[in-house]
């Protein structure tokens, strides 16, 4: 009984000698202050996505408020609910709902919003803490208080095409219209914030009314006859050969039409009044006999180019006929010797022939001929690249110079593909600016050049657009959209094949005027619509084009015109976040 005594007596003071059970001791009673402190940075780490999720949120909401002038308090509370609402995706009854934003105008023209969040805790709450307050604001201040800004648009055919979103012309459309709302609410002035509009093909509409504007020529392409050497500004005459070895001179009343599609690309039109009824793609409304009587008796009206020369004139119309009804001479006669000598292309009244072999001698009549332009009332509204020849003496299809008088005027011409939208002068009648982004239709080739030098005249006081003097602290900005490379301009291309060497050219004219504007003052923003993606990339005039790299854009969706035309619109009124 002792000995069992005295065990247990040992057992008792080893077990009080002990300190093997203390490290489960400490670590059970550090226990609860480790989980606090890990459901802390938990919790921090939940409060602060919520942060920056209500931050996006609020920063979408500012910019809208900000870039939209006249609201009321009670408007801005309500634009600020709309926006905050639509960005902040998180889960309200986890993260908590946050307050209404405060909407908080500031005396420096700045305004504020703010909102704050008791976001639930998930481990604090053992610690006591039930909710976590996060508070989020955004600030946007205003910068640019005048803008002039050319929205040149691409109107060619191949913005008829897109993607799965839409046509590009489509959403070229949308994102202008949402761009012309964003300047109009960027103006704190009426007049502040003015744009124009130039949509381009491979010539531009500047409009039928314009028609006696003293800056429209119609003296040098529209009064001439046919081109001979576009280079030169070269046109035909009665000496020209045309058919079968024969000049002009010798054709009238009866004879067969000069003019062939082998021979010159274009041929006879019916009367007058040329149109796409006579063309070599379409030969409905052409002749092969010259009138021998009515009221069209003796007219030798060329019809339009058709689409495989390299000059620019592929769709060209000529604007006129050779008269010859009345001025018909039968001396001095023209002839054609030799054993192949042939009165082919000339009726028996006209031409006859006598001998054989080698002294065989084919005599026709020698009508003089002169030219008479067609009513400029048949004239479409567009025009074609000033003059850059050696007879010009400048290159004015690269400048802005005011036209006055010769090579500095624009000339008037028709072709096939004359964009149906015209130039918008610039202003601020937004709905005008409006109904003409509507009007655009895709049409025709690509001569970005052209739409650039107008876009540029409408930002430059003076004729022929009548903008005004530039006010003082006033930007003036060109946004140029594309979805393609040159390829046809008054003396270059064919309308259709890319990157050739005669497209380059175009390229180098458009570089040069970019060149000019920029060293004007003009901030240029250029656009590539690469759709679908790599088919028209790298654009390098473009890319050249553009202010600084931050400003050329390449885009694979349509969706994201809308996207980059906002970004522009925030850049150019210059509202920002200030956080």
């Amino acid at each position: 009984m002792r000995s069992r005594l005295t065990r247990l007596a040992a057992c008792a003071r080893a077990f009080l000698r002990a300190n093997r059970g203390n490290v489960a001791m400490m670590f059970g009673l550090a226990l609860v202050p480790l989980t606090i402190a890990a459901g802390t940075g938990l919790d921090f780490a939940r409060a602060m996505m919520v942060r920056q999720q209500m931050t996006e949120a609020l920063d979408a909401a500012a910019l809208a408020i900000g870039s939209t002038t006249g609201l009321s308090q009670s408007s801005a509370q309500t634009m600020a609910n709309n926006y905050f609402n639509a960005n902040y995706q998180i889960d309200q009854s986890t993260f908590g709902a946050p307050s209404t934003p405060t909407v908080t105008y500031n005396s420096n023209g700045s305004v504020t919003i703010s909102v704050s969040d008791s976001m639930p805790t998930v481990l604090m709450k053992l610690a006591g803490f039930n909710t976590l307050p996060v508070n989020a604001s955004s600030t946007v201040v205003w910068g640019q208080s005048k803008l002039w800004v050319a929205l040149v648009l691409d109107n060619s055919g191949s913005m008829a095409n897109g993607d799965s979103s839409g046509s590009k012309m489509t959403a070229l459309q949308n994102a202008s219209n949402q761009l012309l709302t964003i300047l109009q609410n960027a103006s704190a002035t009426a007049g502040d914030v003015q744009v124009s509009i130039a949509p381009f093909v491979s010539d531009i509409n500047v409009g039928k009314s314009n028609v006696s504007a003293s800056w429209v020529d119609f003296s040098l392409d529209w009064a001439k006859p046919p081109v001979i050497n576009q280079a030169n500004d070269t046109h035909e005459s009665d000496a020209t050969i045309e058919l079968n070895g024969w000049p002009l001179m010798s054709f009238g009343p009866g004879d067969s039409c000069p003019y062939t599609q082998s021979n010159n690309d274009y041929l006879c039109n019916g009367n007058s009044t040329n149109n796409s009824n006579c063309s070599p793609q379409n030969t409905g409304g052409c002749i092969n006999t010259i009138a021998s009587s009515g009221s069209t008796k003796g007219y030798i009206c060329p019809s339009m180019h058709g689409n495989d020369t390299t000059d620019g004139l592929p769709y060209h119309f000529y604007n006129g006929c050779w008269e010859s009804t009345t001025q018909s001479v039968t001396t001095p006669t023209v002839t054609e010797t030799g054993s192949s000598a042939t009165c082919n292309g000339h009726s028996s009244s006209n031409c006859s022939c006598t001998g054989s072999g080698s002294s065989k001698v084919c005599t026709a009549k020698n009508w003089a001929h002169t030219w008479v332009a067609n009513t400029t009332s048949t004239w479409d509204g567009c025009v074609w690249d000033r003059e850059w020849t050696s007879a010009a003496g400048t290159n004015y299809d690269e400048t802005n110079t005011t036209p006055s008088s010769g090579y500095t005027l624009f000339e008037a011409e028709n072709m096939q593909y004359c964009g149906v939208a015209t130039v918008t002068p610039l202003g601020y009648n937004w709905t005008t600016l409006s109904s003409q982004i509507n009007a655009m239709s895709p049409y025709g080739a690509t001569n970005q050049a052209i739409g650039f030098e107008h876009g540029w005249q409408t930002i430059t006081p003076g004729a022929p657009y009548g903008a005004p003097s530039v006010p003082a602290n006033t930007s003036r900005y060109i946004i140029l959209l594309s979805d393609g490379q040159n390829t046809m301009d008054r003396w270059y291309g064919n309308g259709s094949v890319e990157r050739s060497t005669p497209d380059a050219s175009i390229d180098a004219r458009l570089e040069a005027t970019c060149d000019a504007a920029k060293s004007n003052g003009v901030i240029v923003y250029t656009i590539l619509l690469d759709i679908p993606a790599g088919s028209e990339s790298p654009s390098a005039p473009l890319s050249y084009c553009a202010s600084d790299s931050s400003k050329y854009f390449v885009l694979t969706s349509t969706s994201a015109i809308v996207t980059t035309f906002n970004q522009i619109a925030q850049q150019i009124t210059d509202v920002r976040v200030s956080h």
